[in-house]
């Protein structure tokens, strides 16, 4: 069941400001606990969504992307403008949440989660067109929202794994770009600066993904759940997306894992299994994935108390 043809009238889709870094970091630490979200998130939650987006709020965002710009708009790894292919996933069951729907179509403030990133990236003029990989029943939230946005807009059938889902979209990318940028739709609160960062660092060195310095101490254990080692967390990130690859470096690697059935869990591992050097570029913390009822409390917190 599509999302637009559960409701009772089909809501209207705005493009919801984004606060700066600083901004969502400050707000981040400030959201320390917070109680369980009350029962399941189910598709009765999105009834009569309409949004809008203020001309303070226009104006701020549009500051967030001119600075990003200014720091990248010169030196080594310029990016150009509409040379960049963008893959958003959003063929995940979310089976963690427990809800009705994918988490990415859960709405958040009265917005599918998957437009949030969807808008950031139309936004940017480095991006030419955006492939969404999702199940066909989904396709007219992108459609609907693609009266907002200024960029080619593909479709593409999300596969069993992760990785066949990035293959399938792939297959949609513009032969002449630059490079291509993996993104889970499941992640809204990415900021611009952030993905201007990492496609210039991918620009440099072929392949880059979003990161964060891990925070707790992480632990190996054997088969008996006892602790073989503690892993120096100096050396540790999590990963995030967006993920940026060279696209002839993307099909290399695919060309590689497909041929010897290699199973990858993110995308710049593909690119690993060739050798090549992956640079981490630091994100940001708020950028995290909605997987549980839990992280949707928390980005309508962090959006709540940043407006």
């Amino acid at each position: 069941m599509s999302f637009t043809s559960a409701v009772s009238s089909p809501p209207t889709f705005k493009p919801i400001w984004v606060p700066p870094t600083s901004t969502l970091r400050h707000v981040a630490s400030k959201v320390c606990s917070f109680a369980p979200l009350q029962g399941k998130p189910t598709i009765a939650h999105a009834k009569g969504c309409r949004v809008g987006i203020s001309g303070k709020q226009r104006a701020l965002a549009s500051k967030v992307l001119c600075s990003a710009r200014s720091e990248n708009g010169s030196g080594e790894g310029v990016v150009k403008e509409r040379s960049v292919s963008v893959i958003l996933l959003a063929g995940g069951k979310g089976k963690r949440m427990g809800a009705s729907m994918p988490k990415q179509y859960l709405p958040l403030l009265g917005q599918p989660i998957a437009l949030y990133s969807l808008y950031t990236f139309a936004q940017m003029v480095e991006v030419k067109e955006i492939v969404v990989v999702c199940d066909p029943s989904y396709k007219d939230i992108f459609e609907d929202a693609q009266k907002q946005i200024d960029v080619v807009l593909k479709f593409a059938i999300p596969g069993k794994e992760r990785q066949d889902s990035v293959y399938s979209g792939l297959q949609e990318v513009d032969s002449n770009s630059a490079l291509v940028c993996v993104h889970d739709s499941a992640r809204p609160l990415l900021l611009s600066a952030d993905v201007q960062k990492v496609l210039k660092n991918g620009a440099e060195n072929g392949a880059a993904v979003l990161g964060v310095p891990v925070k707790a101490t992480i632990k190996e254990a054997d088969g008996e759940s006892f602790v073989a080692r503690t892993l120096d967390r100096r050396k540790l990130w999590e990963m995030q997306t967006p993920q940026v690859i060279k696209p002839e470096l993307l099909k290399k690697g695919f060309e590689l894992v497909n041929r010897e059935g290699l199973e990858v869990t993110d995308d710049v591992s593909i690119v690993e299994h060739l050798k090549h050097p992956v640079y981490i570029t630091e994100g940001s913390y708020t950028n995290i994935k909605v997987t549980t009822p839990d992280d949707l409390l928390l980005a309508e917190r962090i959006l709540n108390m940043s407006s």
